[in-house]
């Protein structure tokens, strides 16, 4: 008696998919098919089914347009404020996932007409999706500086100009290269290979890489 004298929602789960393309931190967006907010560019999502948990649903719209499993995926926020969505009354758990270079099924993209789109050139997204990006944009500038989350945009070996770059365009700004080099250094779970990339220099830089093995024993990281 006491759920039945209480209202019913619908639950949506809403993907904020980045990736780096030609070292640009872009969103995976999609056009509306139908309505509400039929044609406008939105993030990709669905609703929860009866039979899944929400975490069960982002992974399945996940893998439903990039046909990848085990993606690095977490929750970011809940979003229900009234007539947020005009069709119904929706409660949306907004998740983000980090896809590096080549972690994606072109053909399924294709398929969803899924494209992306450079964060610092968006178009105007329906519903709150503007709001799903700002706050998850928020967290990963938060947890990128003592969480290891920025490598799984990075191929397994990276130059650390690459790595740099990638801190710089996910922040926003310009970081000095002595100081970011020297915390590099103090940071136990990134090491370097015996790889040398000769792609933009005949000296070539070291390649490195991330190891998670040594992150896992001590679970200590700052850049």
């Amino acid at each position: 008696m006491f759920y039945s004298n209480n209202p019913r929602f619908y639950v949506s789960v809403d993907c904020i998919i980045f990736g780096l393309v030609e070292g640009k931190l872009c969103l995976l967006l999609t056009k509306r098919r139908f309505e509400p907010e039929k044609g406008k560019w939105s993030v990709m999502g669905g609703f929860v089914q009866e039979d899944e948990s929400v975490d069960d649903a982002a992974r399945r719209v996940l893998r439903q347009l990039t046909g990848l499993e085990d993606i690095y995926m977490e929750q970011v926020h809940a979003f229900g404020a009234i007539g947020r969505d005009p069709g119904e009354r929706v409660i949306s758990i907004a998740y983000y996932a980090l896809l590096g270079p080549d972690e994606y099924n072109l053909e399924l993209l294709s398929t969803h007409e899924a494209v992306w789109v450079d964060i610092n050139n968006l178009p105007e997204l329906g519903f709150d999706h503007p709001d799903m990006v700002r706050e998850t944009l928020r967290l990963i500038r938060t947890k990128l500086t003592h969480e290891p989350i920025g490598f799984n945009l990075l191929p397994a070996m990276f130059t650390l100009t690459q790595l740099q770059s990638l801190y710089e365009t996910i922040l926003g700004e310009p970081l000095d290269k002595r100081n970011f080099r020297k915390r590099v250094a103090e940071t136990d779970c990134i090491e370097k290979t015996e790889f040398i990339d000769k792609t933009n220099s005949r000296r070539g830089a070291y390649l490195y890489r991330f190891n998670d093995h040594a992150y896992l024993s001590h679970p200590k990281f700052k850049i």
